[in-house]
């Protein structure tokens, strides 16, 4: 059984080629090599409710990054 492997690792700087943010350039906050994805910091962020709870009381919402496919990015040489 052959492993998931990236080329692409944590901390590596990529430009998007495909989708909403098409031309960023960026740094990789994660990578999944289970599910061909990757966290890219700014990139195809999301805005995600919170529900009121003892450590939050006000609730509001949150602006994460979603993950992308790998397909969608080009490593950068530095």
């Amino acid at each position: 059984m052959a492993k998931n492997k990236l080329k692409i690792k944590k901390g590596d700087t990529v430009k998007v080629i495909a989708g909403d943010d098409k031309g960023k350039v960026a740094t990789v906050i994660k990578a999944m090599p289970k599910t061909r994805q990757l966290l890219v910091e700014g990139v195809k962020v999301a805005k995600k409710a919170i529900k009121p709870s003892d450590k939050n009381q006000e609730g509001g919402f949150d602006m994460r990054e979603m993950p992308i496919d790998i397909s969608n990015v080009k490593k950068v040489e530095e």
